[in-house]
């Protein structure tokens, strides 16, 4: 069987005088068309030969040949989706599996062409694989759609009026409110977010992942350290040393004796007292507090 040729996309070039640019879209129409009836004429005695051939090697050839004839539309299709986010190789292989399908389900006879019926099957396929598993974080399938629209549409009026549009321009485009269009922009985010080991602007930074907040536990202690504070400043120098060498330096009692001059028993007497004043007077903080808040309620 003789094998049948590409089909052309650009207008192949003539030689002579030159023509007028009405007759040259013709031409490379006509072309066109030959091309395709050519192939579709060889894709109707494949599915003939593919319905007579019985399982095994020989309907593996028909399939084959099959599969080879359209890999053109394939790549065509995988094209179209390029630079959104996912590489060209994916979408071709996407593609491919869906002609598979397409052949699969095909009935010869039913529609005008079998390319006719293969395209929105392979379109489906590459938009589901989108959908599916071009996402990182995936969006509600509104934004997804959204997305895809706002794209498309800041992409024609930039070729229309040559400048960047803006969200409200492409708001009104859309007959759509400019917060929509701004939330579809930054759906656009979960397609790929930001590695959080990628560079920063701020050289000191490093990366991403340096200026992410985390838990400080100190934080939690500021109430404390502000109640405490103010419980301590009504003792006086002896009384906050005394504590400062328990819990800071964290002597024992007998050491404390010994360097101010007392008793062991002194010492821990002392420091009964003013521990239990401390926490009558952080009492008092916590309920003024409490009545605070009621009437601020």
């Amino acid at each position: 069987m003789a094998p049948v040729r590409a089909v052309a996309t650009a207008t192949p070039q003539t030689t002579g005088p030159a023509t007028t640019s009405e007759a040259s879209p013709s031409a490379a129409e006509m072309a066109t068309a030959g091309l395709h009836a050519e192939r579709d004429a060889e894709t109707a005695r494949l599915f003939a030969a593919l319905a007579d051939a019985p399982d095994g090697r020989a309907r593996a050839v028909v399939l084959e040949r099959l599969v080879l004839l359209y890999l053109d539309l394939c790549g065509s299709m995988a094209s179209r989706y390029d630079g959104r986010g996912i590489e060209h190789d994916d979408l071709e292989q996407v593609a491919r599996l869906a002609l598979v399908k397409a052949i699969d389900r095909y009935v010869p006879g039913q529609g005008p062409s079998f390319a006719a019926f293969a395209v929105p099957t392979i379109s489906g396929e590459l938009k589901r694989h989108f959908r599916d598993r071009g996402w990182m974080v995936r969006p509600p399938r509104r934004l997804q759609e959204m997305r895809v629209q706002v794209q498309s549409c800041r992409n024609r009026l930039e070729q229309e009026c040559g400048h960047s549009p803006s969200d409200a321009e492409v708001a009104r485009a859309l007959g759509v409110s400019r917060a929509s269009v701004k939330e579809a922009v930054a759906a656009a985010s979960s397609f790929h977010p930001t590695s959080l080991d990628a560079g920063t602007t701020d050289d000191e930074s490093g990366s991403v992942a340096f200026l992410l907040g985390d838990v400080d536990e100190s934080l939690a202690r500021v109430d404390d350290r502000v109640c405490l504070g103010a419980a301590l400043s009504g003792l006086d120098a002896q009384e906050r040393q005394l504590l400062a060498l328990r819990y800071v330096d964290e002597l024992t009692q007998r050491e404390i004796g010994v360097r101010l001059g007392i008793s062991q028993m002194q010492v821990s007497r002392a420091l009964r007292r003013l521990v239990a004043d401390l926490r009558v007077a952080l009492a008092d903080d916590a309920t003024a507090a409490e009545r605070s808040l009621e009437h601020a309620s």
